[in-house]
C-alpha cells in the first residue's frame, strides 16, 4: 500500500478502524513484570493460546472424569470420532477438500510417513530435493529416508540454493536441477514457507515442474499453515504435512496435519504404515477381521488420538470460523506491509529485509538483518518488552499476527528498535 503513513496516531486510527480489532482479546497476550502486554512477534514459532482452550480441555477433562471409557461415545464431543470435528475447518485452511485431511501424529512424524508412500526410491531414481536452508528437522528426516534405503545420505540429496550473494531461491535455478537429474529424482520436498527468509513458494509450480519429470512432490507446510493461501487441492501436490502450534494457536507440541491428493487417497497398492485407527471405523472394534483400509487421508491413521491435544485444536479451529482466513489474509497483507514501511524508513540502510517484497510471495513473518549488529540487539529487544525470533547467523524474524497483533504492536516495536539503534 502507498498511504501508509509514520506517526502513532495513524497505528491508532488503522486499529480503530480494523475490523477484526476485537480478536485481539480473545487471546492471552503475555505480559511483564508490571502486568503490560508485551509485545508479542513469535506467532511464527508458538501462537498464542485463544482463551476458549481451557474451557474445552476442561470439558473434555469433565467427561473424563464423569464418564470413564464411555466418553468415547457419550461425551459431548465423542472422543471415537474427534478428529472430524476438526477436518472441515482445517480442510478450508489450507484449500484442501475434507476427504483430503488428517490431524495426526506430529510433523516429522508424518513427513517420515508420508515418505513412507510417496517416496519410492530404486537404484536409478532415488534423490532428494530440498531447499539447501530447509528447517533441520527436514533435513534430517530426508536423510535418514536416505540411509534407510540403503542409499549415501549427502551423494542423494541435492539442494537448492540461492544464488551467491542472494537468500531467495530462483525458480530457474529449481528447473536447472531437473532438467540436468530429473530422471534420478524421486521425491521433491519443499518448504512451502521457508522458516528462514519468509518466502512463500508458488507451491502450483513446484509440484507441475516435479511432476514433469516424473517426480512425486511434497511440502512442509509449517510456516504456511493458518499464514498463507496455501490452496493444497489446486497445488496437484502429493501429499504435504504441517504443525499446528505456530498459527493455528494449538499449544506446545500439538499434533500435527497431512494432506494427501484425492487421486491417491483410494489406492491401496500405495505402500503405507497402517495401524487400527487406519481400519474401516464400521468394523474397527471387531477385532478378527483382515485390514480393511479407510478412504482417504484418514487411511494414513494408525492410533486413537489424544484427545485434550485435539480440543485445543478444536478451540482454535473454531476461532478461525469466527474469523474466516481470507478476512485474516486481508490484514495480514496490510499489517506486514505496515512494518515493511516502518523498517524501510528507519534510513541509513540500516535495516536489510531480506524477505521478499512481493505480499503474494510472503506471510506475515519478515525476516531483518541489522547492519553491524549481532544477538545482543535481539537481546535489547526482549529486554524493552519485544518478543521476536533470532535465528542464526544474523536474522531476527518478527511475525505480526493477524489475529492478535495490533498496528500500535507494530509501531511500538520500531519505535524500540530506533531506540536502541540510536543508544
Amino acid at each position: 500500500m502507498k498511504d501508509y503513513k509514520l506517526g502513532r496516531d495513524y497505528a491508532l486510527e488503522q486499529d480503530r478502524i480494523d475490523p477484526l480489532r476485537t480478536f485481539r482479546n480473545r487471546f492471552h497476550i503475555p505480559k511483564n513484570e508490571k502486568g503490560e502486554d508485551l509485545i508479542y512477534m513469535t506467532g511464527n514459532s508458538l501462537g498464542l493460546q485463544p482463551k476458549i482452550t481451557a474451557d474445552y480441555v476442561n470439558e473434555e477433562l469433565e467427561d473424563w472424569a464423569k464418564l470413564g471409557v464411555e466418553g468415547h461415545v457419550q461425551g459431548k464431543h465423542p472422543w471415537l470420532h474427534y478428529h472430524e470435528f476438526l477436518t472441515e475447518t482445517m480442510a478450508d485452511i489450507v484449500g484442501a477438500k475434507p476427504s483430503e485431511v488428517i490431524v495426526m501424529n506430529t510433523l516429522t512424524a508424518n513427513l517420515h510417513f508420508m515418505m513412507v508412500s510417496f517416496y519410492q526410491p530404486t537404484k536409478e531414481r532415488y534423490k532428494i530435493i530440498i531447499e539447501s536452508d530447509a528447517f533441520p528437522s527436514d533435513k534430517y528426516a530426508v536423510e535418514s529416508q536416505l540411509r534407510h534405503h540403503g542409499f549415501d545420505d549427502q551423494e542423494g540429496l541435492i539442494l537448492w540454493r540461492p544464488r551467491d550473494g542472494e537468500e531467495l531461491l530462483r525458480y530457474e535455478d529449481l528447473e536447472a536441477i531437473l532438467k540436468e537429474e530429473g530422471d534420478r529424482i524421486a521425491l521433491v520436498l519443499i518448504g512451502g514457507v521457508n522458516y528462514y527468509t519468509g518466502q512463500f513458494f508458488d507451491l502450483k509450480r513446484i509440484t507441475e515442474l516435479g511432476h514433469q519429470y516424473g517426480c512425486k512432490v511434497g511440502f512442509d507446510c509449517a510456516h504456511g499453515a493458518g499464514n498463507v493461501p496455501l490452496n493444497l487441492h489446486d497445488s496437484g501436490a502429493d501429499f504435504a504435512v504441517w504443525c499446528t502450534y505456530k498459527y493455528l494457536n494449538s499449544g506446545p507440541g500439538s499434533l500435527a496435519g497431512c494432506f494427501v491428493h484425492e487421486r491417491h487417497g483410494n489406492n491401496p497398492e500405495l505402500n503405507r504404515f497402517t495401524g487400527w485407527w487406519s481400519h474401516n471405523k464400521k468394523t474397527r472394534f471387531n477385532m478378527r477381521g483382515a485390514f480393511d483400509m479407510l478412504p482417504g487421508a484418514e487411511g494414513w491413521q494408525l492410533s486413537n488420538p489424544p484427545i485434550l491435544s485435539m480440543a485445543a485444536i478444536r478451540a482454535s479451529m473454531d476461532e478461525f470460523k469466527a474469523v474466516g482466513f481470507e478476512r485474516l489474509r486481508e490484514k495480514s497483507i496490510k499489517l506486514t506491509g505496515y512494518f515493511e514501511f516502518l523498517l524501510n524508513n528507519l534510513g541509513d540502510n540500516v535495516i536489510r529485509i531480506i524477505t521478499p517484497k512481493n505480499s503474494e510471495e510472503r506471510g506475515c513473518q519478515l525476516s531483518i538483518q541489522v547492519k553491524n549488529a549481532d544477538k545482543s540487539l535481539h537481546d535489547k529487544l526482549t529486554e524493552k518488552g519485544v518478543i521476536s525470533d533470532w535465528r542464526e547467523p544474523d536474522v531476527i524474524r518478527c511475525a505480526p499476527t493477524p489475529f492478535y497483533n495490533s498496528f500500535e504492536d507494530v509501531y511500538n516495536l520500531v519505535e524500540r528498535l530506533k531506540t536502541i539503534l540510536n543508544d
